[in-house]
């Protein structure tokens, strides 16, 4: 009969949901986005923005105020110091920084630290220039 369920237990059997967390519970979104960002190869590239985007937690306030965050490409942290003396302050407190920042995000997330200084004012205003003295050479 096609409405009977055969009695030799090919048919479909129905489960239900115990009392327990099942694979088809609803699922908290941390572990859902965690979950897809490891399939697709992500994660290393999440691990970098935490690093960039949680800089004060991670360093603390005094230094957040004095250095920015510029880049993290494969282990090397580019850090922007206000003024040269936070340049020379902050590469006196590399090996500091690398443990602290190796205890938050992972070991081989960090594996160096690039302070560079302020930079200048640029008279560059686009992304084609010209050879030559610039605007200097109208100033008399």
């Amino acid at each position: 009969m096609p409405g009977k369920r055969q009695a030799s237990g090919r048919g479909r059997r129905r489960r239900w949901s115990g009392p327990g967390p099942d694979d088809r519970d609803p699922q908290p979104f941390g572990r859902v986005v965690s979950r897809v960002a490891l399939d697709r190869g992500w994660s290393p590239r999440l691990t970098d923005a935490t690093v960039l985007g949680r800089w004060p937690q991670l360093v603390g306030s005094d230094i957040a105020d004095h250095c920015t965050p510029v880049s993290l490409r494969d282990g090397e942290l580019v850090l922007q110091a206000e003024s040269t003396a936070w340049a020379t302050q902050l590469r006196t407190l590399q090996r500091q920084l690398l443990v602290r920042l190796a205890g938050a995000v992972g070991k081989d997330v960090v594996r160096r630290i690039r302070v560079v200084g302020p930079s200048g004012p640029s008279w560059r205003h686009g992304p084609r220039t010209v050879r030559g003295r610039g605007p200097r050479d109208t100033y008399g």
